[in-house]
């Protein structure tokens, strides 16, 4: 009964979040003549089924071909890397007949499944040390790598965060992390020199909105307008005027919690934000519940994953971090996001996964 009572709730707050992404996806179809909102309830309805499918997955066939799973993942970044759809300046998409999508979406699921194999198979004593981390450390630099000379630098920092994330998780000790901090601040100069030129402008604008208001700093500049001018309980259903008049940017995607923010004020954000900390504590909890560690990292994964998205996000829009193109899960438009959330999130309400079921 405690599983599904859990299941239960975590399962409503996302179809709730989903639901208020529709009425945000209509607002802005409603402002830009584009039909984002039947598009995305298509996806939408596609990927439940897709999602129920996972719920139902056999445990022993998912751990068997975790590692497998993981080099799929690999070799479609390569494919990506190599003759791969490019469009806004990034070689990021494979395009099949009318589909296109980013392997670099479904690899961090790929990532969280091969993380979790390794974990699962792994004796105590081996991972207390550094040492028993090394071939993780691969497993996180190699994705990390292909999705950075896409370039993707925001998804190339999710996979990072997320990878360290498990680790973390996993049960090394602290001090490890601490030397890795300080080895990635002394780094700095190296990665800043390794920049291109739109990444490092977008840093510039994050440390002075004020720089470029007409050009670097124009989105940022409109999203926090968007945002202040939605007060309390904002503006009104199909009433925000950034939205309605075409200044926020992107606002389908990256900036769509800017859209709600105006249309529906301090309230709206505080139900969202409150709907993302359920899931979180949600996850959280059904992961503790496991009985083995595959099936605990794998929820603990999904939920980091998560966080993640969500806190680059929000801080992006309020000008508390760097645009860098990461979508608010459930939220924003966009197939391939979409999918490897709701396909995450299958996972983690598969009672496989919790009672390691052998089918």
């Amino acid at each position: 009964m405690f599983f599904i009572r859990q299941d239960m709730a975590l399962l409503s707050s996302i179809l709730v979040i989903i639901a208020i992404g529709l009425v945000c996806q209509y607002t802005v179809s409603q402002a830009d003549g584009d039909d984002w909102f039947t598009k995305q309830i298509t996806t939408v309805s596609v990927l439940l089924v897709a999602m129920f499918v996972m719920t139902r997955i056999n445990y022993t066939m998912l751990y068997d071909n975790a590692y497998m799973i993981y080099a799929l993942g690999l070799m479609l970044l390569v494919i990506a890397n190599v003759i791969g759809y490019k469009a806004m300046g990034a070689q990021r998409w494979i395009r099949i007949g009318f589909i296109n999508f980013q392997p670099s979406e479904f690899m961090k699921i790929f990532l969280i499944l091969g993380l979790a194999r390794y974990y699962q198979d792994a004796h105590t004593d081996d991972i207390k040390g550094i040492r028993g981390h090394i071939v993780p450390l691969l497993l996180i630099v190699i994705p990390f790598l292909l999705i950075l000379k896409q370039p993707n630098l925001g998804t190339a920092s999710v996979i990072l965060m997320l990878g360290v994330g498990i680790i973390f998780a996993s049960g090394l000790n602290v001090k490890y992390f601490i030397g890795m901090g300080v080895i990635v601040l002394a780094s700095g100069p190296v990665v800043w020199g390794l920049l291109h030129d739109y990444q490092k402008q977008r840093v510039l604008t994050f440390l002075n909105p004020e720089l470029d208001p007409l050009g670097a700093s124009y989105n940022i500049i409109q999203s926090m307008i968007a945002i202040g001018s939605g007060g309390l309980f904002g503006k009104g259903f199909l009433e925000g005027s950034q939205s309605k008049l075409s200044f926020l940017p992107e606002k389908h995607t990256d900036f769509i919690f800017s859209v709600l923010g105006e249309e529906f004020g301090f309230v709206g954000v505080m139900v969202t934000l409150s709907l993302v900390v359920l899931i979180i504590l949600f996850s959280y909890r059904m992961a503790l519940s496991s009985n083995t560690q595959f099936g605990r990292i794998i929820m603990l994964g999904m939920a980091l994953s998560f966080f993640i998205h969500v806190m680059i996000n929000t801080a992006m829009i309020v000008g508390l971090m760097p645009v860098v193109g990461i979508p608010f899960p459930f939220l924003s438009y966009g197939g391939s996001s979409l999918a490897g959330f709701m396909i995450g999130f299958g996972l983690l309400l598969n009672k496989n996964l919790l009672h390691n079921r052998r089918q």
